[in-house]
């Protein structure tokens, strides 16, 4: 029964008589004797596998590698079993994401997956399994604006700048990302769609080893992850330009975002979520987003991932599903507006 502020209020301002207190306190005397037998039927049933096998796409180094890292030792305490993370990068993720789409749905193997490996290489690769059908989403992780990004050496300081030297030298120029297809490689491609820039893309195999040879120098730009780029700035050998999300990041409020810069429209996020094999018991992926969201809320996860510049994104199960229903599309036509193509 929905009871409104001021009816409540009346309600709980009544004194009850000696017969209704003394009525009150036998019920509350009964409910204390069926406690713990509902206490112990309350107690969930021991997790079904020995360890939680949590796979990153990528090698080490990147955000999904970070996320993965930083919720796994919170799921362990919530589950009651180790949770190890397991790298299996490679093809722009689909080794790592099809992998898992073949476990077994016995909640033992899950994926730490984001919008490349689950519906973005949908529109690059002849896939063997649709990641949107394969996996069951258990629920986001994260959510984070890119940055765009040069090696402290080439001299500007400005995305008009950047732009600029590029005209000016057309082919000289490159840009790094962790692989085809990835948010970061469709970013440079509407980058040079919007300006009809020849800059060349050197795809990775994942952001770690992209950001690597940026900051040694090796390429000279990229897009990346707030949430990586983020403690590289630090070291001096990397200028941040500008942002892509709708807003400046919080992390770097200083920063304009792309739109800002003279790019109307420029607005990519990199989303992050936990997946599971699509047999999964629906249970189990209940229990399994339960836990999740537990981990997300508490303090020191919570302060870490709004470090990196992420929002809050925790909900249900059937929320995480239909916000990949709308990114589908979204991505879709950027692959096709941008012209990306698998290099």
């Amino acid at each position: 029964m929905n009871i409104e502020p001021g009816h409540a209020r009346r309600l709980s301002s009544r004194r009850p008589s000696r017969r209704h207190a003394l009525l009150l306190a036998a019920a509350a005397m009964a409910g204390l004797g069926l406690a713990a037998p509902n206490a112990r039927a309350a107690t969930p049933e021991p997790y079904p596998c020995a360890t939680l096998r949590i796979v990153s796409p990528y090698p080490p180094g990147g955000t999904t590698d970070i996320l993965a890292r930083i919720v796994s030792p919170g799921l362990s305490k919530q589950l009651g079993v180790p949770v190890i993370v397991d790298n299996r990068g490679g093809a722009s993720s689909n080794i790592g994401t099809e992998f898992v789409a073949r476990a077994k749905g016995d909640g033992c193997t899950a994926l730490l997956g984001n919008n490349t490996g689950i519906v973005i290489n949908r529109n690059l690769y002849q896939l063997k399994l649709d990641p949107t059908r394969a996996l069951a989403p258990v629920g986001e992780v994260a959510s984070v604006p890119l940055v765009l990004y040069v090696n402290s050496a080439l001299p500007v300081n400005s995305v008009a700048q950047l732009v600029a030297l590029a005209k000016a030298a057309p082919g000289k120029y490159s840009y790094a990302s962790g692989g085809s297809g990835s948010p970061q490689h469709l970013a440079g491609e509407m980058l040079k769609l919007e300006r009809q820039l020849d800059i060349v893309h050197i795809p990775y195999r994942g952001q770690g080893p992209a950001l690597g040879d940026v900051i040694a120098g090796q390429v000279p730009i990229a897009f990346e992850t707030t949430t990586a780029i983020a403690p590289q700035l630090k070291s001096g050998r990397l200028r941040p330009l500008a942002t892509t999300g709708a807003r400046r990041a919080r992390t770097l409020p200083d920063l304009p975002t792309m739109q800002e810069a003279g790019f109307p429209g420029f607005v990519i996020e990199n989303w992050y979520g936990l997946f599971v094999p699509a047999d999964t018991p629906a249970p189990l992926v209940q229990r399994l987003n339960a836990a999740l969201n537990a981990v997300l809320g508490q303090p020191d996860i919570a302060g870490k991932l709004s470090d990196m510049g992420s929002a809050d994104v925790r909900g249900t199960t059937a929320q995480f599903r239909a916000f990949i229903a709308r990114e589908m599309p979204y991505w879709e036509s950027l692959v096709k507006r941008s012209g990306a193509t698998v290099d």
